[in-house]
């Protein structure tokens, strides 16, 4: 059994008792990268918001203050309500690590010491005065009656899956770049307890070691991790290049260790004491290429070094899962940390069968950071009782935890556009959809709470028909005008997955990639891999090509009546028109831009893309009745990711 969470049908909140009494603890994550809140009462989540999607800037790393003030809107509270604030990490650690890093490495990194210091100097070493002040911008925050606490970066991680996974005890791995000191940690979970076994220290990272890599393919460093993941399988998986690559790693970047620990060779690297994450002149010697530039064009040697370095991460993360079910014995794992969100990787898990039962939060990575801060001070701090969520999930409220809006509310906004919109019977809206897409048409499809994590699960997507040849190319190129190898993830009703996937049980957070059915495959032609690039794109990998990736693999989503209602029906009326309950499903945003959060940004996006319809709660737009707009590139409002 696999179990990866589940989402719910909008709009209903958990019932909570919302009243002064109740115990309210806000999680905080901030500064380095995808800055959240979360709010827990009497340690049930009420909210939870990352603040890029209020300010509209990808990965924003600035005090959550908007995901703050949603928290406390939804909660039905004041800031003066709160009891603890507790932030994601403990910064005087992290300050230690550095200094000692500095030392270590002198008289090398000057340059990095010198930007790095007066930051740390005017703002970081005192978060806590600086916590405070961004506070009381929000309300009345009295330090004598409320506590800010801090949370160590890994034990967060740790608690933000297990303590909302469905067992009472599990083994928990954490892998990311780096914390404090750690960057990754085997731990032990049982009750309201969580026990770090194990860790690895910085400046041996698995995560950082993949940065560096999506560094020197010409990705974005924090955000272009997914896109070297996606790019892995144009790899040749039979070319000597591939192996070669994956030698030179092994035996030259790193030394693998039997448990899975990493010692990284610091002289290929920069990221310690430097301004980039790899010696660029040494990496180009190594591997016989530059540093590819964001714009250059993709070649077969980017492709093979993508495979090389998925595959070596693959095994690192066997490995570590194997000395960890050495050391616990247990047959639950829980997963977190940035390197938990590459799905290729968690899918090879699945299939090693180390473990039966798997769990992952969706908000894996530091967003996710504010969740354990919050709940781990609920069970570990105060030493609340903890009983695992019955419905066999979890409790984290299947991640539609953030805005929703009325009719009334986005009817406003459409008007205030001047829009032309049908307002329809609820039970229409699906069918009307499902109409649309099954004649081809791309529909941007905005109902309910908007997800927590990074993935979009069906209430802040766009949707297309999989079995439409050109979907994958429309909606790279004039859709979200990003790069066209890039591949979309099917969502599947839950009861028809196995017919199109070899996956095991439902996986709601789309958090697993699994190969698609031999029956629906289509083979390749001989020359596949001596074709360039984009023309293997060109080429029909199985009957719903608009999500067989080229190694015939897919990141599925499953959708049950139960897990979100509105979207049910969409599959099952789009079965009805096509004969199979699968849909294209992309994160409602742009190249550059984060997930729509509000019914503005959704109508923003919608007229400045080729999107053919929107079908927004219960209303349905189609882009040719809509009034004249000046449209903008995405390069125009958001730059490149």
């Amino acid at each position: 059994m696999m179990i990866s969470g589940i989402s719910v049908p909008f709009p209903p909140f958990p019932k909570i008792n919302y009243f002064r009494n109740a115990m309210k603890i806000i999680g905080i994550s901030a500064f380095y990268h995808d800055s959240a809140a979360v709010l827990l009462s009497d340690g049930a989540i009420v909210a939870a918001a990352q603040e890029e999607r209020f300010t509209r800037k990808k990965h924003d790393e600035g005090f959550p203050a908007n995901a703050l003030k949603f928290c406390l809107k939804k909660g039905n509270c004041q800031l003066e309500d709160i009891d603890y604030i507790v932030f994601y990490d403990k910064p005087f650690l992290k300050f230690e690590r550095l200094l000692e890093t500095y030392y270590a490495f002198a008289p090398k990194g000057l340059r990095s010491f010198l930007s790095a210091m007066p930051i740390w100097m005017k703002e970081k070493l005192f978060l806590k005065r600086l916590l405070k002040e961004e506070l009381n911008k929000l309300g009345k925050f009295d330090a004598k009656k409320q506590k800010i606490l801090y949370s160590e970066h890994h034990l967060a991680h740790a608690a933000s899956t297990f303590f909302v996974s469905p067992f009472e005890e599990s083994a928990i791995l954490t892998i990311d770049g780096v914390g404090e000191w750690a960057t990754a940690s085997l731990a032990m979970g049982k009750g309201n307890d969580i026990q770090i076994l194990k860790e690895l220290h910085f400046p041996h990272s698995l995560g950082l070691l993949y940065s560096a890599f999506t560094y020197f393919l010409g990705f974005r460093v924090n955000s272009g991790e997914y896109k070297l993941m996606g790019l892995a399988p144009y790899g040749n998986p039979e070319d000597p290049q591939t192996k070669e690559f994956v030698d030179l790693i092994k035996s030259k970047l790193i030394d693998l260790k039997a448990d899975g620990s990493v010692w990284l060779d610091q002289s290929y690297f920069d990221y310690a004491t430097g301004l980039r994450m790899a010696n660029d002149k040494k990496w180009e010697q190594l591997f016989g290429f530059a540093r590819r530039s964001e714009k250059e064009a993709l070649q077969q040697k980017h492709c093979n070094l993508a495979m090389a370095i998925q595959q070596v991460t693959e095994e690192v993360v066997l490995k570590m899962a194997e000395y960890l079910k050495e050391l616990t014995g247990q047959q639950n794992i829980c997963l977190s940390g940035g390197v938990a969100l590459n799905c290729v990787a968690n899918g090879k898990l699945e299939e090693a069968g180390i473990f039966e039962n798997i769990y992952i939060q969706p908000a894996a990575g530091d967003a996710g950071g504010a969740l354990g801060a919050a709940i781990s001070t609920h069970f570990m701090y105060l030493q609340n009782e903890r009983t695992a969520p019955k419905n066999g999930i979890d409790s984290i409220l299947y991640s539609y935890l953030g805005p929703e809006f009325s009719n009334a509310e986005i009817q406003s906004t459409l008007d205030g556009f001047k829009a032309d919109y049908q307002l329809l019977e609820t039970h229409q809206i699906s069918k009307e959809t499902a109409k649309l897409l099954a004649d081809g048409k791309v529909v941007g499809w905005f109902q309910g709470g908007m997800e927590w994590g990074p993935r979009a699960l069906g209430n802040r997507s766009i949707l297309g028909d999989p079995g439409r040849s050109d979907m994958q190319k429309k909606l790279n190129l004039k859709i979200k005008y990003r790069e066209g190898f890039r591949p979309f993830a099917p969502i599947v009703i839950e009861e028809d997955a196995h017919q199109f996937f070899e996956m095991k049980g439902p996986s709601p957070y789309m958090l697993m990639v699994k190969p698609v059915q031999q029956s629906i495959r289509k083979p390749l032609p001989s020359d596949f891999y001596d074709m360039e690039l984009m023309e293997r794109l060109k080429i029909e990998r199985s009957t719903l090509p608009a999500i067989t990736h080229l190694d015939f693999s897919a990141r599925i989503q499953t959708v049950s009546k139960d897990s979100n209602e509105r979207l049910y029906d969409l599959l099952q009326n789009f079965k009805q028109e096509k004969g199979y309950g699968v849909l294209v499903n992309t994160s409602f945003n742009v190249r550059g831009e984060p997930i729509v959060c509000t019914p503005e940004d959704a109508y923003h996006c919608f007229m400045n893309t080729e999107m053919d319809a929107l079908a927004i709660g219960d209303f349905l737009l189609l882009k040719e009745k809509q009034p004249n707009w000046e449209k903008k590139s995405a390069e125009e409002l958001f730059g490149l990711d």
